[in-house]
Formats: C-alpha cells, sequence, structure tokens
C-alpha cells in the first residue's frame, strides 16, 4: 500500500510518499502527484507515523533548522542511478558539487551526462539533494526538469553560491 500526506512549503504544497515503512517520492508539484496516483493501485492520503516524521524534518529543513534527514528512504533505479543517489546524498549542506564531481565519485569520470539523467530521476528532491549539483562554473541547470526556480529557492536556503545560465 502506498500512502501520502502533504506538507505546506515555501515552495507550495509537496506531497510525500511512503511504502512499506520507507519514503518512496516528495512531488514539488500538485500535477505529478496526480499523475503518480492515476499510475498506482492503492494510494491512499494518509498521514502515517513515518509521514509525519518526514513532513516535520521537512518543516525544520526549510526554517532553517535542520541540515540532514534522517527517514528511511528508498527509490528504484539502475545501479548507477543508485551510485549517483547515494553520491547525492553524501555533499554536505552548505556546498555544491559539480555534474563532473559527482560522476568522478561514482567511478565513471566521462559520465557527466548519465550523471545529469540520474539527478533528473531522483524521485526523492531535497531528501537526497540533487539541487546542490551545479554546473561546473558554478551556473544554475535544470532541476527536477526545468524547475530552476526551485533550485535556485533551495540553494538559497542552504546559501550556496551560483552563477545563472
Amino acid at each position: 500500500m502506498n500512502y501520502y500526506t502533504t506538507a505546506e512549503t515555501p515552495l507550495g504544497n509537496l506531497a510525500i510518499v511512503e511504502e512499506e515503512g520507507r519514503i518512496t517520492r516528495l512531488f514539488l508539484s500538485k500535477e505529478d502527484l496526480i499523475e503518480w496516483k492515476e499510475s498506482v493501485e492503492g494510494a491512499e492520503q494518509f498521514e502515517t507515523a513515518f509521514l509525519a516524521e518526514a513532513k516535520k524534518q521537512l518543516h525544520e529543513y526549510f526554517a532553517g533548522e535542520r541540515r540532514t534527514f534522517s527517514l528511511p528512504l528508498s527509490q528504484k533505479g539502475t545501479p548507477f542511478q543508485q551510485k549517483v543517489w547515494e553520491a547525492l546524498a553524501m555533499i554536505p549542506y552548505g556546498e555544491s558539487r559539480s555534474y563532473a564531481d559527482i560522476a568522478v565519485a561514482v567511478g565513471s569520470p566521462k559520465a557527466v551526462r548519465a550523471v545529469g539523467q540520474a539527478n533528473k530521476r531522483n524521485d526523492l528532491p531535497i531528501f537526497v539533494p540533487c539541487h546542490r549539483v551545479i554546473g561546473k562554473n558554478s551556473t544554475l541547470t535544470g532541476y527536477a526538469g526545468s524547475k530552476t526556480d526551485i533550485k535556485a529557492y533551495l540553494l538559497s536556503i542552504e546559501q550556496i553560491s551560483y552563477k545563472e545560465k
């Protein structure tokens, strides 16, 4: 069974999904939540203890009181994507890395574009901080497809500087 709840944030209402005791998705838009609900069987809006904790930690992050998340997270992906997401989770609060840095960190220095695609497939933005990955020359690049305004906001919370593209 998939359960979800919504959290009111400075970015609007975000939706958090739990499946089998693990946080599996964070939706940045209502449209993404609706599309997901239409594609899965048994999605129910119900705030479990895990979802309540995820919501609490998300609010603490936006209030500047939390720098790391301690949640049971799980997302499906290829072995390469999993390695990229693990590398993203290691980027400290308030720091950024380039796509090339992540490619080197996962042992595939020439796979910069593949790192970008793995970032795009990250179902747990904010919790797995893909927003901390910026262009090689500190340029602001895409986020969750094309939501660079959200990325800019998250970088500003953490006081990470970047250049407009």
